[in-house]
């Protein structure tokens, strides 16, 4: 959320509001899609089969509702650019994955010394 922020600052003194509102608006939702993947998780352990399922399905239906929001205003309203919402959506994963393929380079390099 930070990097997404002080992209969106900078952003905002380029004089492109629309991206930097798309941006922070994309990110917002990502997060809170994150924290509700984390929160539902808990309530799929331990259960039968078939009531994992129906809560993994629900828990899916309400992120993916979740995250059609910022698509849905990006849309409608001109003040948010769309390509900028996507991009805010798909900032958490990005910086998940980056950090991810960081740490294992990072790891790998240090084992080779």
């Amino acid at each position: 959320m930070t990097l997404a922020i002080a992209a969106g600052f900078v952003l905002i003194l380029a004089g492109q509001n629309a991206l930097a509102k798309g941006l922070v608006l994309g990110t917002l939702f990502s997060i809170i899609n994150f924290i509700l993947m984390g929160e539902t998780l808990p309530l799929k352990l331990g259960k039968s089969p078939s009531k994992t399922f129906v809560w993994a399905l629900l828990s899916l239906i309400v992120r993916y509702g979740i995250l059609a929001i910022p698509l849905i205003v990006a849309i409608k309203f001109k003040q948010f650019h769309l390509i900028a919402v996507i991009c805010g959506i798909f900032s958490v994963q990005a910086v998940i994955l980056f950090e991810s393929v960081l740490s294992a380079l990072i790891s790998f390099r240090n084992n080779q010394a």
